[in-house]
């Protein structure tokens, strides 16, 4: 099945007109460097044909292809038919002629959605699914779908069915996970806009490893119906589908333009709310100093030299800017409610049936994520060895983080489920009362203890993820947005440094953490509002942007 998956996309590729296979032009590469929003103005006003544009995409998606291994299905072919065919797609729309790339688990009709499972494959689709008519009907084209890791829940991208995908700035190192496709070809320069899911940070996650934007909307603001997922039923910390982007004007065009097209008309997940124009206007003009909470650690991994970096990078920029910002110190009287709490109470709840789920379509045979194993492994362990293990972890090798995270793992009744989706919701309250004492207007965050790390790493990594999960479990909006590169020798470990001094989850992030090899690799921050609050977090990551003026990440170019 796989072997047929990947000669499928070769043929595709290869039996592409020669146009998309010759070397970018200077008009391609003008074309690539216009802003989403001007480029669909110019292809509704006919200055700039559809087909054209499709091309130079088409030509540098298979560009990053060759390099990363991002793609899964290219549907370049079908937007050609489409183009042909008498209103398949609305080119006097909002997002007129513009290529948009989507994380393979997103439907399309005649198409596979695999996620990464061969069981999936020969199951084309038989209509697009509620995003996709979304798009269409905005003048998109959805060109090519992008790849992820058997199971979703990973750092990773790989799998059996379509092959490992990697960073475009090093191929030695992961491009993120779940939706690290889309990172690689958006950081590559082979799109501009892409659709993706996130569950634990799996569109926030690659973009701060692959060098591009992203955004976590809250649930019931973007559409998220005629998915396909390795988890059917979870809710316990629901995923949500979410857009990504090359650029930061493009991010904000894409979200403000499908949530404007009422995608509560053609998904009943969404909720009835219009864009809040007057919100985005309030926190984008220059005369609002913003007050903003500085969240350097969640108090289970600390960052390391680079993450930290990219954060003081932000907040010494917004304090020139006039800007109020606080330090939030962990151990103080008024600090929020434990993070490591809710990496806690997120990890039993999105794992609540025991890791059972994810196993369903995978075939015996199959290549797992190796995070995903050591979930498995420890889920499956008979009760009481689970406990003689934490007893040895807490009181020998004692880590009390570690421990107590394993002490409970495993599938939990109907009963168990119950209360801790009770504990889940006091949780919410009390940081729902945290933030109302502090008026803060968002927080700032690394998204990560770690810049990219090298592939496989997730077998020692997989629970280094509370910087992303915990706002996921609170249902938070999030933005993510590149700032540095990791430097070799600024960014440097301590010479007291020392693994064994940390608990077990941050030892499983740390002992990767290498800044001579990470040279060069993207490192960026996270933007934090409340729930529903995407017009304000993409204003203020605007904000900082412009606060950052010259020393602007700069984007990798094509090549």
């Amino acid at each position: 099945m796989s072997k047929f998956k990947q000669d499928q996309r070769a043929e595709r590729i290869s039996s592409l007109p020669a146009e998309y296979h010759a070397p970018l032009s200077a008009k391609d590469r003008a074309t690539l460097d216009k802003p989403v929003e001007e480029l669909a103005k110019e292809v509704r006003d006919g200055s700039t044909k559809a087909i054209d544009v499709l091309r130079t995409y088409g030509k540098a998606a298979i560009k990053v292809h060759e390099k990363t291994n991002c793609l899964t299905e290219v549907m370049i072919g079908s937007c050609q038919e489409w183009l042909d065919t008498k209103g398949a797609i609305n080119l006097k729309g909002p997002l007129a002629g513009i290529p948009v790339s989507l994380k393979d688990t997103v439907v399309v009709g005649g198409y596979d959605a695999t996620v990464g499972y061969s069981s999936f494959t020969h199951q084309e689709q038989e209509e697009d699914g509620a995003v996709v008519v979304m798009l269409k009907e905005a003048g998109a084209l959805p060109f090519v779908k992008t790849n992820m890791p058997i199971t979703l829940l990973s750092f990773e991208s790989t799998n059996d069915v379509w092959g490992r995908c990697t960073n475009p700035h090093n191929s030695k190192y992961s491009p993120g996970g779940s939706t690290g496709g889309e990172s690689a070809l958006l950081a590559g320069g082979g799109s501009r806009i892409g659709i993706g899911s996130d569950v634990a940070g799996s569109v926030r996650l690659p973009a701060h490893w692959s060098g591009c934007y992203s955004l976590r909307c809250s649930t019931g603001r973007w559409p998220k119906m005629a998915f396909r997922t390795s988890m059917p039923g979870q809710e316990g910390v629901p995923s949500v589908y979410s857009p990504m982007a090359r650029t930061l004007g493009d991010l904000t065009y894409f979200t403000r333009t499908l949530i404007q097209m009422k995608p509560w008309k053609y998904d009943y997940s969404v909720h009835p709310i219009d864009w809040k124009q007057d919100a985005e206007d309030d926190f984008s003009s220059p005369s609002r100093k913003l007050r903003v909470g500085v969240l350097m650690t969640d108090g289970v991994v600390d960052p390391s030299p680079a993450c930290r970096r990219a954060v003081e990078t932000v907040v010494e920029a917004l304090e020139v800017a006039g800007h109020s910002v606080t330090m939030i110190d962990l151990d103080q009287p008024n600090s929020p409610p434990s993070p490591y709490e809710g990496l806690r109470l997120a990890s039993l709840l999105l794992n609540a049936d025991g890791c059972q789920m994810f196993e369903v379509a995978r075939r015996s045979w199959e290549w797992l994520d190796t995070g995903a194993a050591q979930l498995r492994f420890l889920a499956k362990l008979p009760s009481p060895f689970r406990y003689m293990y934490y007893l040895w972890v807490r009181y020998v090798r004692r880590d009390p983080i570690w421990a107590d995270l394993v002490r409970h793992w495993g599938p939990k009744s109907a009963f168990e489920n119950w209360k801790l989706v009770s504990q889940r919701e006091a949780y919410r309250a009390n940081w729902f009362k945290w933030w109302d004492s502090t008026k803060f207007d968002v927080l700032l965050t690394p998204p990560n203890a770690t810049p990219a790390l090298p592939h496989d790493a997730m077998h020692d990594a997989v629970s280094s993820c509370g910087y992303t999960f915990l706002f996921n479990l609170l249902d938070y909006t999030a933005g993510v947005l590149p700032v540095t590169r990791v430097d070799g020798k600024e960014d440097a470990l301590p010479a007291d440094f020392s693994l064994r001094k940390l608990n077990g989850v941050a030892q499983g992030a740390m002992k990767h953490y290498d800044s001579v090899a990470m040279h060069g690799l993207p490192v960026g921050v996270q933007i934090v509002g409340r729930r529903l609050e995407e017009e304000k977090v993409l204003a203020v990551m605007k904000r900082v942007e412009d606060a950052l003026g010259d020393a602007k990440y700069d984007l990798l170019e094509l090549d």
